[in-house]
């Protein structure tokens, strides 16, 4: 329904001003809410963020009067279309987040709908207990999703789904009045039926559908095997029946079984009353079996599930090959051995880890026995994390894939019982093989579930037909064993239309009756489960579209273009999970809650408006501009996001591009030319620094330039670390000790602001026994990259390419200080450098070392030692550059700071400081940037003691933590001098 319709938008401006939440309706909002992480994509009418069971009440109100729909939705993680509709999208994500009640003695909690599944566990983990079923989106999936859905996760086949887990729900019905749904008696029942309301309609007319032995004949007859405990296709009819209404000695009548798995299609949730389970045993191991073939795995499935398994995960090599790109979950792969088709990760737990290997060994002893595996690694307590990282990774893995194909979720959510898997899938296979198709398999052997996605193009009409073919045919397989089309994903868009065929077209017409009862406005969620459109309609892209191709100053052929880069993005939501879950990525998301702050919701917007573009510059576009805005270019998305979305370049080539028509603003020539301007100052610093510091001058300055009033300028120093090593370096005292000589990059901030650090590293490495050469180069580039002047940027980047290429190797690396200045070698120059240069950039890349690296390098290879460093004892807290953890790591300086024998270091479980270059210093971006520091890293300075060391190695960093917590942070070399303890 498009707003466009008369009267409609007064309407909806109307109701906005009414409901306590918002209301929007703009076109950004509106492109956000347009997708989920299906292959769909449909534009809402408006976007709801109600506060309040009141602003539901209004919404429900407004949609009846209106003829229009509500779309409930939380993370917006739904693979089959549930969250895309063309009503009001109903986000609870933002206010529908409490904790509301908690009773430990009889393990249950009550929520609101958006709380997030990790963040309730974490409440309730001193207590000993929690909700038990844990999906791959486990740090950003809410509750109200996860019931929705009906979510499983890897650890169903112990703790089951969470429909066994829904105590009681608390829901606004179509009518506009509350009801509560819970279990019931035979005579609790009985009153509700008798109420002559829409509650007493729902459970009247149950009563009449179920009692007719027809229709209980046909559900038997007609739904998956009870076997199959991850069965989600259709209305749970099935449970309803083995209630104590029909049959006898079953449990009580709770209509929250049919709720679950709905998709928010009979009613609208506002609390969820769930049980809990007792914490499982603290010791896990992982057995990580490697075979030839996915018929190998899929028996050995049914041998590991005859053991006291907690997960059986199955990952092949499709999903494996996926990993060795991406630069986050290439670290956890140390465990494969070989190039094996497919692992099984099989967990178990103990209260010892001498209890867990046991029951780990037991299994390997039978996969052995039985001729199954060629290698069987048991993966100890520290490591699971890791291992289980890789394995959640896989959906958005798939989308590195490159070109337009992708595998596609359409059939990934079939279930069937555990002895006709491996029966199950021979079929599959072949039938895929008619297709020629090479298709994933991913995901929960144990449960008789195996994630099956076929690589199809859906910007062509024969994958959009393929995309239909195929489904019908595994609809049909699933048919022949009695298995389940939908799992855990739902059916949503996608695998709706085969309802009929998989449950019989009068169970079908009994869903169709079931919903029409609760909901005869087709309010709620229309066309998931019932009555949905052709399957192969409705898709991100359009048959036989051609994908635009922008003229870009940086290189992004990699990814086949910007557009492409950005299409990567499928929409898994990796970026929505909140602090306490570690990493960097989304650091704006993170302290705004907005979607339009995800890297997601800029990839969505990037590939709406690229790809529907008519203006002569395809970026010309104020939408684009707002959801970039509060992008911090981390990186943390290069390296967190399992599709790699560099979200950083494709800003800076916005940047760049939007200059174009739009100019560039003073500020960013400002901060672009900080180098120029710092050169200058030092001339005069005495009279810089007054004019930097004095209130009057510098409120002028910030005022002029757009800069936050509360921000500290940083001062310049009246010597330049360049003009230092020149006049300095070759007079230091020497140790007659020369391991190897290095370049050190002098980077701009270092330079003119951070001096005496740079003269600290520069005595620091001659003290350790290694030459230190400097040469004359540009500027890194850094800030100029930071500010879209990507041509100015580039010329920095030709040049240094230009003096190092051919000087530095593996025997001399090129070191640097400043990790966001060091860094653009590795990251940024292969792809903006001038075509002749990207070679020499790319030899680069590998030789070219942070401080931190190249000392915990030599650390390790033994060239230097703790002897010659104190023996006091230090407590220091590190907090990590955020480029430095995308495209380095943290043990380095971790190794680095744990030198000295009694230095103990313990890093700060922060994501980025928020100030991010000038990011914190802009006005407008001030309380984002201070909001950032506050979620993690500034109540963590401001816990540690007086004597404990804050060591940052970012400039940023150091500023931002000066203003947030007035404590002073030492780069880590500096820390490391003063523990030389023969100083002279």
């Amino acid at each position: 329904m498009s707003i466009t319709k008369p009267n409609l938008l007064p309407n909806l401006q109307n109701l906005a001003a009414q409901i306590a939440g918002e209301l929007k309706f703009d076109t950004l909002t509106k492109t956000l809410y347009a997708t989920d992480a299906s292959v769909y994509r449909e534009i809402p009418l408006a976007v709801a963020f109600p506060k309040t069971e009141e602003d539901i009440k209004k919404l429900i109100h407004f949609a009846k009067e209106n003829q229009t729909s509500l779309i409930p939705r939380t993370a917006g993680t739904s693979l089959a279309g549930q969250c895309v509709g063309n009503g009001i999208v109903v986000d609870v994500s933002k206010h529908f987040t409490k904790i509301l009640e908690f009773n430990k003695e009889e393990k249950w909690v009550r929520v609101q709908p958006g709380v997030v599944r990790d963040e309730l566990n974490r409440f309730l983990k001193p207590h000993g207990l929690f909700f038990s079923p844990i999906t791959s989106t486990a740090n950003r999936a809410m509750i109200g999703g996860m019931v929705g859905n009906n979510s499983s996760g890897t650890t169903s086949i112990v703790y089951g789904t969470t429909r066994e887990k829904v105590i009681l729900l608390n829901t606004i019905l179509s009518d506009g009045n509350s009801a509560v749904f819970e279990a019931l008696d035979k005579a609790a029942f009985d009153q509700k039926c008798a109420l002559d309301t829409l509650e007493g309609k729902l459970y009247k007319q149950l009563k009449d559908e179920l009692s007719e032995v027809k229709n209980q004949n046909n559900i038997r007859e007609n739904f998956p095997k009870k076997s199959i405990h991850r069965r989600n296709t259709g209305y749970a009819v099935d449970y309803l029946l083995e209630s104590n209404i029909f049959t006898e000695g079953g449990e009580k009548f709770n209509f929250c079984k049919l709720l679950a798995g709905s998709e928010g299609t009979l009613a609208f949730t506002t609390e969820i009353k769930i049980s809990l389970d007792p914490l499982p045993d603290p010791i896990e191991v992982v057995v990580a079996a490697h075979f030839i073939s996915i018929h190998e795995s899929m028996k050995a499935a049914q041998v590991a599930m005859k053991h006291p398994a907690t997960a059986v995960e199955l990952m092949d090599k499709i999903i494996l090959d996926c990993t060795k790109e991406s630069i986050e979950y290439s670290k956890n792969r140390y465990f494969v051995e070989g190039d094996p088709m497919a692992l099984l990760m099989v967990e178990f737990t103990g209260k010892t880890e001498e209890e867990a290997r046991n029951k780990a060994e037991k299994l390997i002893q039978d996969l052995k026995k039985d001729g199954l595996g060629y290698a069987y690694p048991v993966i100890e307590p520290s490591m699971t994390k890791s291992a289980w990282a890789l394995r959640s990774a896989g959906l958005g893995l798939l989308a590195n894939i490159p070109g337009d194909a992708k595998a596609v979720a359409c059939i990934e959510d079939t279930a069937v019982d555990i002895e006709d898997l491996a029966d199950y899938i021979d079929e599959f296979d072949k039938m895929m093989d008619a297709y020629g198709q090479q298709p994933v398999h991913y995901a929960h052997a144990g449960a008789g579930e195996i994630h099956l996605r076929p690589i199809l193009d859906l910007k062509k009409k024969s994958g959009q037909e393929e995309f239909y073919n195929i489904s019908l045919d595994v609809a049909k397989l699933v048919k022949k064993y009695n298995g389940s089309l939908s799992g855990e994903h739902g059916d949503g868009r996608v695998r709706a239309p085969f309802i009929p065929l998989m449950v019989g077209e009068e169970n079908y017409q009994l869903f169709r009756r079931i919903k029409y009862t609760w909901d005869e406005n087709n309010i709620f969620n229309p066309g998931k489960i019932v009555d949905t459109a052709p399957m192969n309609t409705s898709l991100r892209y359009e048959a036989e579209m051609v994908t635009p191709v922008q003229n870009t100053l940086l290189d992004f052929s990699q990814s086949g273009g910007i557009l492409r880069l950005a299409e990567k993005c499928n929409g898994s939501g990796d970026c929505r999970k909140l602090p306490e879950s570690g990493g960097t990525m989304c650091p704006s998301y993170q302290a705004t809650r907005n979607e339009r702050d995800t890297t997601r919701g800029r990839a969505n917007t990037l590939r709406e408006f690229l790809t529907l573009d008519k203006k002569e510059n395809a970026f010309d576009h104020p939408e684009i501009k707002e959801a970039l805005d509060l992008c911090l270019s981390c990186k943390g998305c290069t390296a967190e996001c399992p599709s790699n979305v560099d979200m950083a370049s494709m800003k800076a080539e916005f940047q760049y591009q939007y200059h174009k028509t739009h100019g560039v603003p003073l500020r960013s020539k400002a901060f672009a030319n900080i180098n120029s301007l710092n050169e200058l100052g030092s001339k005069i610093s005495t009279l810089a620094n007054f004019g930097l510091s004095n209130s009057l001058t510098s409120g002028m300055m910030k005022s002029v330039l757009g800069v936050a009033k509360k921000r500290n300028l940083p001062a310049i120093s009246g010597m330049s670390l360049r003009k230092w090593y020149n006049k300095n370096y070759h007079s230091l005292p020497t140790n007659g000790k020369k391991i190897k000589a290095l370049y050190l990059f002098i980077d701009e901030f270092t330079n003119y602001n951070d001096t005496e650090i740079g003269i600290t590293a520069i005595k620091l490495l001659h003290k350790l026994g290694y030459e230190v050469k400097v040469v004359e180069h540009d500027e890194s580039g850094r800030s100029a990259l930071s500010k879209g002047l990507l041509e100015k940027a580039r010329k920095h980047a030709d040049n240094n390419v230009k003096v190092f290429q051919d000087i530095v190797d593996g025997s001399i690396p090129l070191v640097g200080i400043e990790p966001s200045a060091i860094l653009s070698f590795r990251d940024e120059y292969p792809k903006l450098v001038s075509d002749n240069l990207v070679e020499g950039a790319k030899k680069l890349k590998f030789h070219t070392l942070l401080i931190d690296e190249f000392i915990g390098r030599e650390i390790a290879n033994g060239n230097i030692t703790a002897d010659i460093f104190t023996k006091n004892a230090k407590q220091i807290k590190l907090h990590g550059h955020c480029h430095q953890k995308a495209l380095s790591s943290l043990s380095w300086t971790q190794k680095m700071l744990s030198l000295p024998e009694n230095y103990q270091v313990e890093i700060i479980p922060s994501g980025c400081c928020g100030m991010a270059g000038s990011f914190g210093y802009e006005a407008e971006h001030y309380d984002v940037s201070m909001k950032i520091g506050e979620m993690v890293l500034f109540p963590a300075v401001r816990k540690a003691t007086s004597e404990t060391i804050i060591a940052a190695p970012g400039t940023s960093c150091r500023h931002q933590i000066m203003d947030g917590t007035k404590r002073h942070a030492k780069h880590p070399v500096e820390i490391l001098w003063e523990a030389i303890s023969n100083l002279n």
